[in-house]
């Protein structure tokens, strides 16, 4: 028989793939290469098993299917030489998993060289099992592991901690087994042992309450052994640019995180040394800032004095002015999450974070203008909304959209003055029209025409506006309608407010026609200046003629809707002169919202970490298709970064029946029977159920109390709360309770929710629930469409 060659380095493999000008010569290398590796493996030869092995991994790492050497890398590990083992064993951590049988083949290797001598071989070993160890394979092993973390070997120690980690991932049930352990492993003089001593309390905190209450007690030993390390001198082995061990450093602060939520006498143990940390570490290194960052993060979570809170914030506002754009970034973030529960100490920093709104940076400006508006009241609205509107102007597009919602939103709220928040508006409509949301034109002229004194003010500085420029067209379109209604107080010239201008009839008739005939002009614009044109009929005196040749024209437009209009105008003009005047009358004050179609579907997504602040979602309006209300809010629940951050307004009823009030003046209202509860959601011990109210007072209200309960032995937290309600229903979501959820049913967590269904249409409610359970991020979406007939009736 003739003897192979042998087979080519690693080394000589990797130059042959770089030197291809191909990928057609790659696969052929490749192919040729596997072809010789396959023979190699079925004549047994171990002289070289270690090489082809090798080889292998890397054709793995370039993609290429490497699956065929899963036996001999579990030959490898089972040999007495240590390179074989190494190779053996990086082979078992790249081409096995806890999918294929194979792997358990390995158990008994990784066994006996858990129990080797040499403490390298026990390092491979423990590297595979916490890189691949299935749940059978760590309950095999568990002991051999607990016991190497009762060595006095260090290199093996640390090792065996990491390992641990990846055990109690796997299998929580063993979580007793190591937890005597943690105080030996944190009084340990290595850094590495004490890093993953830190790093195994974590995930037992996070996985088991029992677990938690007890590493409770080790606060003072973490408490003291991160006072040492801020304390401690240069340590050329620890120290990273100047700072004593940051990894380890970082990973204490998130432990004391998790150990002082919703525990006062942790929380005062740690306050002292927080402070200390926050005042002694570095902040001209990264990693003095990444410690900063956690320090921060910690206050923020745990129960600390009302000094150390200021103290954190003062700490974000400093990265404000960092020259690293990441660290703004991160700052903004924490900002964000502090704005609502320390208000003032955040305002301290609103000169800083306006400045953040000029960064270069999209992602900084985005965050920052988000803060901004968080921070908008009504002591500094005003100079808020100067600065806003020039970062309006200066702003990449895709930022224009939240900020022009945003402005509207916060001068609704705060407006000192009916002027200054229409002013407000036509600013904002001049700089970014074709940015602002649908309904801001039908809102700015609900606020227009609410307000009666400043009728020839408004009417006569959106003339001015619109002469110059006609292609912001929702200006345009509240420009035309204001001309339409107020274009008699607009020839007079009599407004107080402002410096009058002198227009005549055929100036303001020539500035609509321009607006019909600009190619610019949408179908609504147009529509919005015939119907002016037309109303003007009865306000003007001498171009009546010329009012009626222009709708006439518009009675052949190849648009439908501005065809219809002008026949109907026509008609009015030839058939029913006699009711012009009255017909086009000016409008009445209109009900804010009461000319939207109730057919369309919208909701709002209301979040348990801002509950002053909804998010709401544009409607997506589909002809076509014809889906169900729920089906419709399912398209709706989609998150979206662009969405603005709108304030709640109270749910008061607009309209009352007359027989109501008498009905309810001579008290023979019957009280209401009780509602019965509703169970809503009930999966994987998570339990919401509601009850229901409707005050007698306000029939069209129904209140609903939501009860959130946890059956499991782990405790839920970063509980977030959505609901989504058709758009003709009004919905508002109060602040929870609480975000954390209680284990073994030791509590519950409560929200109200108040909804307005005025026209006693079926109910329906999509939620969402967002929570972190078993140290895993969990989101369940369910539909609720079964509510009693005596919630809506």
């Amino acid at each position: 028989m003739r003897k192979m060659l042998p087979p080519l380095r690693v080394q000589e493999l990797i130059r042959m793939i770089r030197s291809t000008k191909t990928q057609a010569q790659e696969r052929e290398i490749i192919q040729k290469e596997c072809a010789d590796i396959r023979a190699c493996f079925r004549e047994e030869d171990p002289l070289y098993r270690y090489r082809n092995v090798a080889k292998l991994l890397y054709m793995h790492m370039l993609g290429y299917p490497a699956h065929f050497g899963q036996m001999e890398c579990l030959k490898l590990i089972a040999s007495q030489k240590f390179t074989d083992k190494r190779i053996g064993y990086l082979g078992a951590m790249l081409l096995l998993d806890e999918r294929q049988d194979a792997h358990l083949l390995i158990t008994n290797s990784i066994k006996t060289d858990l129990s080797s001598s040499i403490q390298f071989v026990q390092g491979l070993a423990l590297c595979t099992l916490g890189c691949m160890g299935s749940s059978e394979m760590c309950r095999d092993l568990a002991n051999e592991v607990a016991q190497l973390l009762k060595t006095s070997n260090s290199y093996v120690k640390k090792k065996a901690v990491v390992c641990a980690v990846h055990i109690i991932r796997k299998v929580p049930d063993l979580i007793e087994m190591f937890l005597p352990l943690c105080k030996k492993l944190l009084s340990d003089r290595s850094h590495g042992v004490q890093h993953g001593a830190v790093i195994l309390m974590t995930e037992m905190c996070m996985r088991s309450p029992s677990a938690l209450k007890e590493l409770r007690q080790l606060v003072p030993l973490l408490v003291q052994l991160l006072k040492n390390i801020v304390m401690s001198g240069y340590s050329p082995e620890h120290t990273v640019s100047g700072v004593s061990d940051p990894f380890l450093q970082v990973q204490i602060l998130h432990l004391l995180r998790v150990l002082g939520q919703n525990d006062e006498a942790c929380s005062d143990a740690m306050n002292d040394t927080l402070a200390q940390v926050a005042t002694n570490t570095d902040t001209n290194r990264n990693a003095g800032n990444a410690i900063l960052y956690e320090t921060v993060l910690t206050i923020m979570d745990i129960k600390s004095v009302s000094g150390l809170r200021v103290l954190a914030v003062n700490i974000l506002g400093r990265f404000l002015v960092n020259n690293d754009k990441n660290i703004r970034y991160v700052a903004l973030i924490s900002l964000l999450r502090l704005v609502q529960t320390d208000h003032t100490a955040v305002q301290r920093h609103r000169g800083t974070v306006v400045d953040c709104l000029k960064d270069s940076d999209a992602s900084v400006n985005r965050k920052a203008l988000e803060l901004s508006f968080a921070l908008v009241n009504s002591n500094n609205v005003r100079g808020m909304m100067k600065e806003l509107q020039r970062f309006l102007e200066t702003c990449q597009p895709d930022l224009k959209a939240d900020c022009t919602s945003g402005i509207f939103l916060a001068a609704e709220k705060f407006a000192p003055t009916k002027r200054w928040h229409i002013d407000t508006i036509m600013q904002v409509l001049t700089t970014a029209g074709g940015y602002v949301r649908d309904d801001a034109v039908s809102n700015l002229i609900h606020l227009i025409s609410s307000t009666s004194e400043l009728h020839g003010y408004t009417v006569q500085k959106l003339y001015s506006a619109i002469q110059d420029d006609i292609s912001q067209q929702p200006l345009v379109q509240v420009a035309s309608w204001c001309i339409g209604e107020y274009g008699d107080q607009l020839l007079q010239g009599t407004c107080e407010e402002a410096e009058p201008i002198q227009v005549s009839e055929d100036d303001v008739l020539d500035l609509l026609e321009k607006v019909l005939q600009s190619h610019m002009s949408l179908p609504a614009t147009r529509a919005y200046a015939l119907t002016a044109i037309m109303k003007l009929s009865t306000r003007l005196r001498e171009n009546v003629d010329r009012i009626r040749q222009v709708v006439s024209i518009f009675g052949s437009c190849i648009d439908v809707e501005l065809q219809q209009r002008a026949v109907e105008y026509n008609a009015l003009f030839k058939k029913f002169d006699h009711m012009r005047g009255a017909v086009l009358e000016k409008m009445p004050l209109m009900d804010k919202g009461s000319g939207e179609n109730e057919n369309e579907e919208d909701e709002d997504l209301r979040s348990k970490e801002k509950p002053q602040f909804i998010k709401e979602d544009v409607p997506q309006q589909n002809s076509v298709q014809q889906f169900s209300h729920v089906t419709d809010l399912l398209d709706l629940l989609g998150e979206s970064d662009a969405n603005p951050v709108v304030p709640v307004a109270p749910l008061i009823p607009q309209n009352t029946s007359d027989g109501g009030i008498l009905l309810d003046l001579l008290g023979v209202l019957p009280s209401p029977a009780a509602i019965p509860p509703l169970t809503v959601f009930n999966k994987n011990g998570l339990q919401i159920t509601f009850t229901f109210e409707r005050p007698d007072t306000t029939p069209a209200l129904l209140v609903i109390t939501t009860t959130i309960s946890n059956s499991t032995a782990a405790e839920v937290s970063d509980f977030v709360f959505q609901a989504a309600v058709p758009k003709n229903l009004q919905l508002q979501l109060q602040a929870p309770s609480g975000n954390v959820v209680p284990a073994s049913n030791g509590g519950v967590v409560t929200q109200l929710i108040r909804i307005l269904n005025p026209q006693k249409v079926p109910l329906k409610m999509r939620l969402r629930l967002t929570y972190t359970h078993f140290g895993n991020a969990a989101q369940e979406v369910c539909e609720v469409a079964n509510f009693p007939l005596a919630t809506w009736q």
